[in-house]
């Protein structure tokens, strides 16, 4: 896999050669609207009632382990 700092420069080497001005504008929205607010995601109002439950469900201590619900799954899936 290429590294970032590789990636970065090829990118750089591919618009240095683009001569199209509407491909590099709408490149340059693009490359704009991806940055503009990262890591912030909008929750819908059943997204954020599901997080509830699932919030009231650590503090309640209704948790299983990973490998449990492995087991569970293998389970399950035998049974079919």
């Amino acid at each position: 896999m290429a590294s970032i700092e590789k990636i970065r420069s090829g990118l750089i080497d591919k618009i240095l050669s683009i001569n199209n001005r509407e491909f590099l504008e709408a490149l340059d929205k693009l490359i704009a609207s991806s940055s503009s607010q990262p890591g912030i995601v909008e929750l819908t109002k059943e997204q954020r009632a599901i997080l509830e439950l699932s919030e009231q469900d650590i503090k309640s201590g209704k948790l299983i382990s990973q490998e449990i619900m492995d087991k569970r799954n293998l389970e399950w899936l035998n049974e079919m």
